[in-house]
């Protein structure tokens, strides 16, 4: 039940690429994060009221920075250049990612296990990536890294937070932080190029209106209450296999959205790469299981 329950953010996620191209691909990054991260601050905010206390303000508006303001912008700019099997694939790398973070700023070196399938990963992805076989946007790319950057480091302080503040809390002022940050960067973008902002208004339609409260309300809302709740509450093993869900749904909605097709040997490498994600989490599992029969994951 705890992998299920962790599958369902990971998958509203994972549609975010496809959507965004599908219902707004003409409308501009940082509004798009504007639009996500403030109305749905503030629906949160008015279902359950709460205050940072004045010691927290500070930590709080780095995590609506780095996990909403940054975070948000260059998922968006991964929605408009990149396709959307290879964005959700590409962003199960964050373990490798984590996994050299962690060993460069704690000083926790990965076991052979953890860096032969990190080893694995890289490569799959290099195979996957590889220029002469498809053509990807190196901005998107570049968006892609720092996206997953921003992963490890919101997620070790939102972790770090959990017994010290609530998480409503933080999911709340955080989005509302990020949010405003990136209405102000919006507005700024609007005066030095309107012609995108004039645009969004003069052909909003409902297509846009479906787009945009699929973001809100599901993706935001719904993905990041879950989250960050299901953070101080489930194992490694569970967010490790619920988080498949995000490469699946972003494969499946490139092809059903946006007619995304790729060979069969793209399609093997990215199963490989799901699969080497999660391979020393399952192996460590099956090892557990077989040192104790009777535990329970």
């Amino acid at each position: 039940m705890n992998i299920l329950l962790a599958m369902i953010p990971a998958f509203f996620w994972g549609t975010t690429y496809a959507m965004t191209q599908l219902t707004l691909p003409d409308w501009p990054a940082l509004l798009l994060g504007a639009l996500r991260a403030l109305p749905a601050g503030l629906i949160l905010l008015a279902i359950k009221p709460s205050k940072p206390k004045q010691a927290d303000w500070s930590i709080l508006i780095k995590l609506g920075a780095i996990n909403i303001a940054v975070f948000f912008s260059l998922i968006f700019i991964m929605a408009l250049t990149l396709p959307s099997a290879i964005s959700g694939i590409g962003m199960i790398s964050v373990p490798v990612f984590a996994m050299l973070f962690h060993w460069v700023n704690s000083k926790k070196r990965p076991n052979l296990l953890q860096a032969f399938s990190g080893a694995m990963l890289i490569g799959l992805a290099w195979m996957l990536f590889d220029p002469s076989t498809i053509s990807l946007n190196p901005i998107g790319l570049m968006a892609m890294l720092a996206a997953i950057s921003c992963i490890i480091v919101g997620s070790t302080i939102t972790k770090a937070l959990g017994s010290r503040i609530h998480w409503w809390t933080i999911l709340t002022w955080q989005l509302i932080i990020g949010g405003t940050l990136l209405l102000v960067a919006s507005g700024i973008q609007a005066l030095f190029s309107p012609e995108q902002y004039i645009n969004v208004v003069n052909q909003f339609s409902l297509t846009n209106g479906f787009g945009i409260s699929w973001i809100i309300l599901l993706n935001t809302v719904l993905g990041y209450s879950m989250y960050v709740w299901l953070l101080q509450r489930m194992s490694v093993v569970d967010f490790t296999f619920g988080g498949i869900a995000n490469p699946i749904a972003g494969i499946v909605c490139g092809l059903v959205l946006m007619g995304e097709s790729y060979t069969p040997h793209q399609y093997l490498l990215m199963s490989g790469m799901i699969l080497a994600s999660i391979a020393p989490t399952l192996i460590q599992l099956f090892r557990q299981r077989i040192r104790n029969p009777t535990a329970s994951v």
